[in-house]
């Protein structure tokens, strides 16, 4: 599955000046991650947001956000956003300042024992 190269390279573009980004193929598409949490991805020429969860049910009512459903049950925390909806590198900013926020609030991950 093909992601839109060019919404990568805005994304990138707009990233380029905070430090700790680290790309990663994920969805079949690309996922931005910053301290090991993804942030911003895209599949297809959709953008992927992860919110703070208590943000989540007011960015669902936001023009060209719906759930994400990649697995065909929705998924807390993650939306898509429509082209429609990252038009201008001011609109796309709004997204990706909501998923910088998800990664910097959020706990850290825990880790997992070993075997």
């Amino acid at each position: 599955m093909a992601y839109n190269e060019q919404l990568a390279n805005r994304i990138s573009k707009l990233l380029e000046q905070r430090k700790g980004i680290v790309e990663k193929k994920m969805f079949g598409g690309i996922a931005y991650m910053l301290k090991d949490k993804m942030m911003i991805g895209i599949v297809k020429d959709e953008l992927i947001v992860r919110c703070m969860p208590e943000d989540y049910p007011d960015l669902l009512k936001k023009p060209h956000a719906r759930e994400m459903d990649f697995t065909g049950k929705p998924m807390k925390g993650f939306l898509y956003v429509s082209a429609t909806g990252i038009k201008t590198d001011r609109q796309l900013q709004k997204w990706l300042d909501i998923g910088i926020d998800f990664a910097l609030k959020s706990p850290p991950k825990k880790k997992k024992k070993g075997k």
